[in-house]
């Protein structure tokens, strides 16, 4: 039975993410909005959401002590695995909005959540800071893409918004509950080989947690929206740090092991890096590289 669960978990996370994909696809065309703004916005939090239910959860529940690792271990995963799967698949068409502002913050937020969790303790005046540097970087995105709407080609067919917002909200309903089964059935098969607990926790629920990430943004490289693909692990990972680590802590202050503080300084040093590698295609694209 856990296998047969396990077959369902990962068909409902692939169509629940072509559907996911079409909505919000067709959405961003309704409003003439780049696909990368709904990747960075509506899809970002939307694939984010295992994450968010898993450390506020445990916020409320007072021991959110795991929500930090959670989050680094997702944003380490989306950089890593996902960014490079969805390169294979497609190479990536980087937007000049991304590199301006968006990567920059991502590379921030991760700076600042190291400087605040330097004392092990991220406590609930840096979470509300951490919340409202999300709520700013939500205004401005949202207020630039209104005022840049892009131009639509006359040929193009789009779904209705009724029936954009339905994929978008049976897609998203399919991804977290896939994900919720393809976590729990993958654990119990681990555990009846012997596995450990601490094991399972660091492996299959830390990836598991970021399946609805990697599902949608390799289904929308497939369809060609390599926007939207990058948008969403860039805008997962700032959703992560922001949102979900701001609502944690200042639910329940959160402590941190030591070792965290190496943990960031990676992933500060690996989002760097991805950065600068897509800089470095918009320089060759502009010639600027020989």
């Amino acid at each position: 039975m856990m296998y047969l669960l396990l077959i369902i978990g990962f068909f409902l996370l692939i169509k629940g993410a072509d559907y996911f994909v079409e909505g919000s696809s067709a959405i961003a065309k309704l409003l003439k909005v780049p696909s990368v703004v709904i990747g960075l916005t509506i899809v970002a939090m939307g694939t984010s959401a295992p994450e968010a239910a898993v450390s506020i959860t445990a916020g409320l529940a007072g021991s959110n002590d795991l929500a930090l690792s959670n989050v680094i271990g997702s944003n380490l995963f989306n950089l890593v695995l996902i960014v490079g799967v969805c390169a294979l698949i497609r190479p990536f068409v980087v937007d000049k909005g991304i590199m301006k502002r968006d990567f920059p913050l991502a590379v921030l937020s991760s700076i600042i959540l190291l400087f605040f969790i330097r004392d092990n303790y991220l406590s609930r005046i840096e979470g509300l800071i951490l919340l409202c540097i999300m709520i700013a970087y939500l205004i401005v995105t949202v207020t630039s893409a209104i005022r840049n709407p892009v131009a639509s080609e006359a040929q193009d067919r789009y779904l209705p918004m009724h029936t954009s917002l339905i994929y978008i909200g049976l897609g998203l309903a399919a991804i977290i509950f896939g994900g919720n089964l393809v976590v729990d059935n993958a654990s119990r098969i681990a555990a009846s080989f012997g596995l450990s607990e601490t094991l399972i926790g660091l492996t299959i629920v830390a990836i598991g947690t970021s399946l609805p990430e990697l599902v949608t943004s390799v289904t929308a490289s497939r369809k060609g929206e390599s926007g939207l693909a990058l948008g969403n692990v860039v805008g997962s990972n700032l959703f992560n740090i922001l949102f979900i680590l701001g609502l944690s802590s200042t639910v329940h202050p959160i402590s941190a092991e030591p070792v965290a503080l190496t943990d960031i300084l990676i992933l500060i040093i690996l989002t760097s890096v991805v950065f600068i590698l897509a800089q470095s295609q918009i320089l060759w694209d502009k010639g600027f590289l020989t």
